[in-house]
């Protein structure tokens, strides 16, 4: 459990060189807000830099007139609603909720509080949200991806790299309600139509990863589609490693794991996402409900590939793939 002060201590102190604008020297000195950040795993990372970064840029400053508690449920999905109650109790002026999960645990911890949502698909479809035009209630923030044949299109590019595959694994998290909502649409019917049989694994917890890993060797399956949930790319080397010691080629949907060594990464860019999360913590600062502020999707989608864990598993990934990546780790 993260307590006050440590976003200051790991993220803040990387930017502490940063001059600050203006607008941080029009905020009255005598008024401290407090921001409540909670996510289901580790509240760490390039993400959250670029989240404090960008405060600290709207001149939102830790010690000056921010104050931040943090909690992260270390992957324990069912710590999410207690550690919920315990921000909401420390009366914070917004809450960011990291996930699905953490979302409808705020959610449920607080009607009032305003609560700017990261890293959550389809708010709508799960009944977070009336719309995103009109999120209503007290909830706003940005989505991760454009809903519709997202998990279609990663498995896709991961099966131009594997030209011959005929099974590929999906690991999910069943816990995950966006993902219960999403996958069975979205990656089945892509799997049938390009000729490959799915075979779906499950983990609800870090300790349950490798069994899952090993469920997909054991049956054969050729390669690995890491259906997002923030379980699987926090911390970000630790999913690739299993999948190293397996030899499973894998596509995920975080660059940061790609960079880790997982081979291949398609999604939003989720540093661009955090930072404009910034925005709507502004903004609520400043007065505005969160009734008001239209929910905004990503701005910025990444397909990166690591020639290096190719090299690894003795892959050679065609010039069509790799035209099309936005970045090549070489």
């Amino acid at each position: 459990m993260l307590r006050s002060g440590v976003l200051g201590i790991c993220l803040f102190a990387s930017i502490g060189s940063v001059v600050l604008p203006l607008s941080a020297q029009a905020q009255k000195p005598d008024k401290v807000y407090r921001l409540a950040v909670l996510c289901g795993v580790q509240c760490v990372g390039a993400a959250y830099v670029a989240l404090s970064a960008e405060l600290t840029r709207l001149g939102w400053v830790e010690g000056r007139n921010l104050t931040v508690d943090i909690r992260g449920a270390a992957g324990d999905q069912e710590r999410l609603p207690a550690l919920a109650s315990e921000l909401v109790g420390l009366k914070p002026d917004v809450v960011v909720a990291v996930g699905p999960a953490a979302t409808r645990a705020a959610k449920n911890a607080t009607g009032t509080t305003p609560i700017v949502m990261v890293g959550v698909a389809d708010p709508v479809r799960i009944g977070l949200v009336q719309s995103l035009a009109r999120p209503g209630g007290n909830i706003t923030g940005l989505t991760t991806l454009v809903a519709g044949g997202f998990g279609g299109k990663q498995l896709e590019l991961l099966t131009q790299v594997l030209p011959g595959a005929t099974r590929i694994a999906a690991l999910i998290n069943p816990k995950n309600e966006m993902v219960m909502s999403l996958f069975p649409s979205d990656v089945p019917p892509a799997a049938a139509r390009l000729g490959i049989r799915l075979q779906v694994v499950e983990a609800t917890s870090p300790a349950q990863l490798e069994a899952a890993i090993q469920a997909a060797v054991r049956e054969g399956s050729q390669g690995l589609l890491v259906f997002g949930d923030p379980m699987f790319h926090t911390p970000p080397q630790r999913l690739p490693e299993m999948v190293a010691r397996a030899g499973l080629p894998a596509m995920y949907l975080v660059r940061e794991v790609a960079n880790a060594g997982g081979l291949m990464s398609y999604g939003p860019n989720n540093e661009d996402v955090f930072r404009r999360s910034a925005g709507f913590i502004d903004r609520i600062l400043k007065g505005m409900l969160p009734a008001d502020m239209p929910i905004e999707q990503p701005a910025k989608f990444q397909f990166v590939v690591n020639l290096k864990t190719a090299k690894a598993l003795g892959l050679t990934i065609p010039s069509s793939v790799l035209v099309r990546a936005d970045e090549v780790i070489r």
